[in-house]
């Protein structure tokens, strides 16, 4: 069951709502979690038993961490033992690696073992016998949620929730739950207590969630079997290559906006306020201001939790341009674990950020807004290439087709492929990607009927989305692998 499917729109979610509605306030965490529940159950059973097995362990931990001594004993004072003077540092390390090590063994442990039988004939070796290990639908997501929890209530931002209820309800909130946005607890603390169940962040959270559809199911999935199509390809051409490309990153983009677009409109119906995950970030005019458009939810974790622990950017230049590195790395192997395609991916954009970084400390000339704004788009939709392909044969394939190697005219197999669905699907997203850029320029100039449909398009937008919902089977969000 996702958001985009007959069952969620039609049965699951219009239940939750009428529920929760009628619930006294004080029950309403209660609903929230016993409907995550129910939502992430539909997916494994056996799942759910470590979803709450990892909620209880973290609920645990937060209040452990609250009860051990805070800091350092008094200059003078008596010293302590060991666990006065460290527990709470030691327990906060063995709560991250218990958290690391089950995504470690989910996410990780197909990988190195195909790399192995891979690798063992080489050396003489005999390969392993392995039966795959399934990944629980958004592990990830759920496993930084916990981190992020724990290193919060040890730096003192937030209490530590007395009730498990409450944090169950935070740990399982199924609009976010399964792909984001990474919600920390600090953000929605004061919402868990309490929170306003209003007409007015009813109707604006379904316009959100409205709006998120339209942009999974009218964009993102009529671009699938296009970018699938070119990724298959034995010989792409130029042509096939930069159409799967292009197609590929705007699928992506309102895929995974569409997601946090509709998590964010369905917290809002509760009367949570959760930040933005997305601001435009193919109109960034450099690899840094990309980063600080895309999952940001994922891009502020990773600075505040990763990159300024290891020292960020306070311990000399060459230290800054290796932290990129790591960090970038480890986001990149965050996001897949069938391939170390994301690896590389994410050492690109670790590369890509150090060399924007040298340039400002070098004084090198500026470089223009339009020309930046374009090398950025570049150099990101090439980085997607290898984000999407399934390995690294493909995309050295694409890539060599990108460069013009392997013809150049669009090749016969995706001629026939591309339909005229994929070109309004590319249209309408191109449009959706420009022109936020002129929005205010436009409206100023566009007649009162023209706005008063943009403003109601999302109601026509849904019932068109809902329809193709009714008449197709449901196409799996992208990030929900990750």
């Amino acid at each position: 069951m996702i958001f985009s499917s007959f069952e969620f729109l039609s049965l699951f979610l219009p239940a939750f709502l009428l529920v929760y509605a009628l619930a006294p306030a004080g029950w309403r965490n209660g609903v929230l979690l016993l409907a995550s529940w129910i939502f992430y159950g539909w997916w494994s059973p056996t799942f759910l038993l470590l979803l709450i097995a990892l909620t209880i362990v973290t609920w645990l931990g937060g209040l452990a961490l609250d009860a051990l001594p805070h800091g350092a004993p008094a200059a003078g004072g008596p010293r302590g033992g060991l666990l006065a003077r460290h527990g709470r540092v030691w327990l906060l390390a063995a709560l991250i690696v218990l958290n690391a090590s089950i995504l470690f063994w989910f996410k990780y442990i197909n990988i190195l073992v195909q790399t192995y039988n891979g690798l063992a004939p080489l050396a003489g070796a005999m390969p392993v016998q392995w039966q795959r290990v399934a990944l629980p639908i958004g592990l990830s997501f759920i496993i930084l949620q916990a981190i992020s929890y724990l290193v919060d209530v040890y730096r003192g931002l937030c209490r530590p929730a007395r009730s498990f209820i409450r944090l169950g309800a935070y740990k399982a909130m199924f609009g976010q739950l399964i792909a984001g946005p990474i919600v920390r607890y600090v953000w929605v603390e004061h919402e868990l207590v309490s929170r306003p169940f209003s007409w007015e962040n009813f109707s604006a959270g379904a316009r959100k969630f409205m709006v998120g559809l339209c942009m999974k199911v009218l964009i993102a999935d009529t671009l699938s079997p296009l970018v699938g199509a070119a990724f298959a390809l034995p010989e792409p051409t130029f042509a096939d290559a930069w159409l799967g490309c292009l197609a590929y990153s705007l699928q992506l983009f309102f895929d995974f906006a569409g997601y946090s677009a509709m998590a964010i409109g369905l917290g809002q119906m509760q009367g949570f306020r959760i930040p933005e995950n997305f601001n435009h970030p193919y109109l960034a005019t450099s690899i840094q201001d990309f980063w600080r458009r895309w999952h940001i939810s994922l891009s502020t974790w990773i600075r505040d939790y990763l990159y300024i622990p290891l020292g960020g950017n306070r311990k000399g230049p060459v230290r800054t341009y290796v932290n990129l590195l790591i960090t970038m790395a480890i986001a990149g192997m965050w996001h897949g674990s069938d391939s170390w395609n994301f690896l590389l991916w994410g050492l690109a954009h670790g590369v890509a950020l150090a060399l924007a970084r040298a340039w400002r400390a070098w004084r090198l000339p500026a470089v223009p807004v339009l020309l930046s704004r374009c090398l950025t788009l570049l150099f990101v939709w090439l980085a997607w290439t290898i984000f999407r392909a399934p390995d690294f044969d493909t995309a050295l394939l694409m890539y060599r087709a990108q460069l013009g190697l392997s013809g150049w005219a669009l090749g016969d197999a995706l001629r026939v492929d591309f339909q005229a669905s994929h070109l309004v699907g590319l249209l309408l997203g191109l449009a959706c990607v420009v022109l936020p850029h002129y929005r205010d320029r436009i409206r100023g100039r566009l007649p009162a009927g023209v706005l008063a449909f943009i403003d109601l398009w999302p109601v026509a937008g849904f019932l068109l989305a809902f329809a193709l919902v009714a008449s197709r089977d449901a196409v799996p969000f992208l990030y929900f692998q990750f």
